[in-house]
C-alpha cells in the first residue's frame, strides 16, 4: 500500500478560501486552522470544563451491545474524567453509505491521534450518527461496477412515512437480497465468504438502519476505539433535555442571527446554504417515528401540514419532559454537539463548511464558542488493476478526473470504425434518392399523386440504413470491447457518476479485493488534514 499526496483545484468555492489566508470566508469561524487555535481551543475548554460521568454512561450504553474493545473501553475512560473529543458524523447510510463516511471516520481518528500529541493530553474520536434523518431514498442505495456500467443497487423497501433511521425497520430479506446483489455485480475473491459472514452477523443483530450501520462502523473502528453515538438515542435525548430548553428560550435570537449572518456571508460572494429565515425554529417534533419540521406562526410552534402547534411553554414541557421528540436541524445539530460534548474541532465536508458558515453568532447567542472546524480527508483508493491501465494507457488519476480516458475511448472508437462501409452505405443512400427523384419527376408527369407514399417509403428505406450502419458500428465496438471497457473502467472507478470515488462507492467492494485488514492498513497511513486529495494505491 502506498499513499500519495496530490493538489488538486478545490471546486468549492467556501472550501478553496477556507484554505487560502487572507479571505473573507475566515471572518465567519471563531478559528483558523493551525496549531495556536488548537491549543486555544483546548484552553477554553480547560476553562470551561464539566461533569461528563453521564456522557459517558450513555455511549457506553450505546455501545456494549456492539461490542466494545480495550482501546474504546480506554477512551471512555478518559472522556469520563474530562478529556476533549474530535467528532465528526455521517448519516446511517447502507453498508456504511459513501466512502466518505469512512474518510470520515479516519479523519476524526487520524487528528484526534495528531492532537493527543501535540497537546499532550487525551483527545478522544468520536462519530455522531445521525439517525435522527429521515431522508431514507438518500441513503438506502450504494453503487457497483457491473460489467462497464455503473449500477445503482437500492434496498428494495419503500415507506411512505417519512420516519427517521432509528426508527426505520430493516426488512431483513429484502437487505439480504441486496447484498447479494452487490456481491455478484463485484464478483468473488478469496475474502468474499468472510465479508458476507461479517455482513450478514451485523444485520442479523440489527433491527434499524442505525443499528446495522453502528455495528459495521464498530467492526471496522473498534480497535481504533472510536466511539460512537447515535443522536435520535433515547438516553442521549433524555440528557440533552436541558440544553433543548435552552434553545426553545434563544429560538427567536438563533433565527434572526443565522439569518443576517447568511445573508451576510451571501454578500460576500458564498450564496445561501441553508436558505434560513426568521420563522424557522430549526427544530422538528418526533411523532410516531415521523419528524415534523417546525416553524413560528404568531407567537406559536408551529407545522400546519401536521396540524401541530404548540406554544413555548408546551414545548418547553416537551423538553423537560419528552425529549425525544424533538430533533434538531442543520443549524441546532452543531449547537447541540457543543453543549453535549467537550468538542475540539468538529471534522465535516464541503457542504457542512458552508452551512457552519452561518452559525458563529447562533454559537453565541447560546453563551458558546464556535469549535475548530476541520475539513475532512479526502482520498481516493486506486486498486491495482486500475493502477495497471493507468500505466497501461500513459494516465494518471487527475487524467482521469480531466476526462482523457473519455476523450481516448471516443478517439479509439472513431480510428477503429469501419470507413470504407460507411462510405459505400453513404453512396447506396445517395444512389437511392437519385432513383427517388427519377420516380417522384415521372409520376408526377403521369399526373400520379404518390408524394406521400413515395417520402414515407424512402423514410423506411433510410431507417434501414441507419439499422445497418449502426450494426456494423456494433459489430467493430465488439470486436475491440476489451479495449473500450479498460477506458470505461478507469471513468467508473475514479470518476463515477462525474464525482469522485468516494461519493459513489461504499468501502466494502475495496474490502472484497484487498481483504478485512484494508482499513487497519488505512490508518497506518500517515494522514495530515489540508488541502491536498490523497491517493492510496492497494
Amino acid at each position: 500500500m502506498k499513499l500519495e499526496s496530490i493538489q488538486v483545484p478545490i471546486k468549492n468555492h467556501v472550501l478553496a478560501d477556507y484554505w487560502s489566508p487572507n479571505t473573507a470566508i475566515h471572518q465567519f469561524f471563531e478559528y483558523e486552522y493551525n496549531d495556536q487555535a488548537f491549543e486555544k481551543r483546548a484552553e477554553h475548554l480547560a476553562r470551561n470544563s464539566r461533569d461528563q460521568k453521564e456522557l459517558t454512561t450513555i455511549i457506553r450504553q450505546f455501545m456494549e451491545p456492539l461490542g466494545l474493545s480495550k482501546k474504546a473501553n480506554e477512551h471512555l475512560e478518559q472522556l469520563e474524567q474530562g478529556a476533549m473529543v474530535i467528532v465528526g458524523g455521517q448519516q446511517a447510510g447502507i453498508l456504511t453509505g459513501p466512502l466518505y463516511s469512512v474518510h470520515k471516520a479516519i479523519s476524526v481518528i487520524a487528528l484526534a491521534k495528531e492532537q493527543s500529541t501535540k497537546l499532550q493530553q487525551p483527545v478522544i474520536p468520536v462519530f455522531w450518527i445521525a439517525g435522527e434523518d429521515h431522508d431514507l431514498e438518500e441513503i438506502n442505495h450504494t453503487y457497483t461496477v457491473h460489467g462497464e456500467l455503473l449500477k445503482k443497487r437500492a434496498y428494495g423497501e419503500r415507506s411512505r412515512r417519512k420516519t427517521m433511521a432509528s426508527a426505520t425497520a430493516l426488512n431483513k430479506e429484502s437487505m439480504t437480497q441486496l447484498i447479494n446483489t452487490i456481491i455478484r455485480d463485484i464478483g468473488e475473491t478469496e475474502y468474499t465468504e468472510t465479508l458476507i459472514k461479517q455482513l450478514v452477523d451485523a444485520l442479523n443483530n440489527s433491527e434499524t438502519f442505525t443499528d446495522f450501520f453502528a455495528c459495521l462502523m464498530n467492526q471496522l473502528f473498534k480497535e481504533e476505539g472510536l466511539l460512537l453515538i447515535d443522536a435520535a438515542n433515547f438516553h442521549f435525548r433524555q440528557f440533552e433535555h436541558k440544553y433543548f430548553a435552552q434553545i426553545i428560550q434563544s429560538n427567536e435570537e438563533i433565527a434572526r442571527v443565522v439569518t443576517e449572518k447568511e445573508e451576510e456571508l451571501e454578500r460576500a460572494g458564498y450564496g445561501k446554504p441553508i436558505l434560513a429565515t426568521y420563522e424557522a425554529a430549526n427544530l422538528f417534533y418526533v411523532e410516531d417515528g415521523e419528524r415534523y419540521l417546525l416553524e413560528r406562526k404568531n407567537d406559536l410552534f408551529v407545522n400546519l401540514a401536521a396540524n401541530l402547534k404548540f406554544t413555548k411553554e408546551e414545548l418547553l414541557e416537551v423538553a423537560n419532559n419528552h425529549p425525544e421528540r424533538l430533533s434538531n436541524n442543520v443549524v441546532t445539530r452543531p449547537l447541540m454537539q457543543e453543549m453535549t460534548l467537550p468538542v475540539l474541532a468538529f471534522v465535516g465536508g464541503p457542504g457542512e463548511l458552508a452551512y457552519w458558515a452561518t452559525l458563529k453568532n447562533a454559537f453565541s447567542a447560546l453563551g458558546l464558542q464556535m469549535p475548530i472546524f476541520a475539513p475532512r480527508l479526502h482520498i481516493t483508493i486506486v486498486t491495482r488493476h486500475v493502477e495497471q491501465l493507468l500505466r497501461e494507457h500513459q494516465l494518471t488519476v487527475t487524467d482521469v478526473w480531466e476526462g482523457k480516458a473519455l476523450q481516448l475511448k471516443e478517439r479509439f472508437i472513431a480510428d477503429v470504425q469501419d470507413s470504407e462501409a460507411k462510405r459505400q452505405i453513404q453512396a447506396m443512400q445517395q444512389l437511392l434518392t437519385e432513383k427517388y427523384e427519377e420516380l417522384a419527376y415521372y409520376l408526377e408527369k403521369q399526373h400520379l399523386q404518390l408524394n406521400k407514399i413515395l417520402e414515407k417509403n424512402q423514410e423506411n428505406h433510410a431507417k434501414q440504413f441507419d439499422y445497418l450502419q449502426q450494426k456494423i458500428e456494433q459489430t467493430v465496438l465488439s470486436k475491440h470491447e476489451t479495449t473500450i471497457r479498460k477506458f470505461m473502467t478507469l471513468q467508473n472507478e475514479l470518476y463515477p457518476n462525474d464525482g469522485f470515488q468516494e461519493r459513489s462507492f461504499n468501502p466494502y467492494q475495496y474490502f472484497n479485493e484487498f481483504g478485512p485488514m484494508l482499513i487497519t492498513e488505512m490508518l497506518k497511513q500517515n494522514y495530515s488534514i489540508g488541502k491536498h486529495h490523497y491517493l492510496l494505491y492497494l
